[in-house]
C-alpha cells in the first residue's frame, strides 16, 4: 500500500517527502519560487499583455496527485503569494485559484496521477481550469463601467486560457515520457 500512495504523490522517490508536513512546505517554496519567476522572467515572454499562469499549473497539479482539498489549499496559498507581488484586489487571486482547482481536483483519482498528467485529459483538466479562473479574475479586475467585460475576457482571458494550457503541455510531455 505504501508503494500504491508514493505513486499518486508529487514528489516521489525521497524519503524525506513521506512526511506530509515536509512535502507541503516544499509545496510552498516551490509555489514562491515559480510566483518570483512568474513575475520576473515570464514578463519577457508576454504576448499582448497575457502570460502563462505557473501557479495554477502547479496547483492544478497538486489537486491531481495529493486530492481536491489539498489542491485547494495549495491553490489558496498560490494565490495569496500571487496578490503579494502583484498589484489589484488583494486575495480576489487567491479566490479565484481555489475554485478553479475545485473543479480540477474533481477530476482526481487515487494512483492515477502520472496517467492523469501524462495524457491530453490534463491539458483540457489546466484549459477548463484556466477558464473558470480567468472568469472570476477578470471579474474582479475590471471596473464595469469601464470596460467592456466581453471584450476584455475574449483579449485577455481566454488569450490566457490558451497561453496556460500550452505551457501546461510541458509537465504533460515529461509525465508522458515518464509513463513509457
Amino acid at each position: 500500500m505504501a508503494l500504491f500512495k508514493e505513486e499518486t504523490q508529487l514528489v516521489t522517490g525521497n524519503s524525506v517527502f513521506q512526511n506530509p508536513a515536509t512535502r507541503y512546505v516544499a509545496y510552498a517554496m516551490i509555489a514562491l519560487l515559480l510566483s518570483l519567476a512568474q513575475r520576473l522572467l515570464l514578463g519577457g515572454i508576454e504576448v499582448g499583455g497575457v502570460a502563462p499562469d505557473l501557479l495554477l499549473i502547479f496547483a492544478v497539479m497538486i489537486a491531481l496527485g495529493e486530492g481536491q482539498f489539498v489542491g485547494m489549499l495549495a491553490a489558496f496559498g498560490a494565490g495569496l503569494i500571487f496578490d503579494s507581488v502583484n498589484v489589484g484586489a488583494f486575495g480576489s487571486s487567491a479566490l479565484a485559484k481555489v475554485i478553479s482547482v475545485y473543479v480540477a481536483g474533481m477530476f482526481y483519482r487515487e494512483g492515477m496521477y502520472k496517467i492523469t498528467v501524462g495524457s491530453m485529459k490534463f491539458l483540457g483538466i489546466i484549459a477548463l481550469s484556466s477558464f473558470v479562473n480567468n472568469i472570476i479574475k477578470n471579474f474582479f479586475a475590471l471596473r464595469l463601467t469601464e470596460v467592456d467585460f466581453i471584450d476584455f475576457f475574449v483579449t485577455y482571458g481566454v488569450s490566457e486560457t490558451l497561453y496556460t494550457t500550452v505551457f501546461a503541455a510541458f509537465p504533460m510531455l515529461y509525465f508522458a515520457r515518464k509513463k513509457l
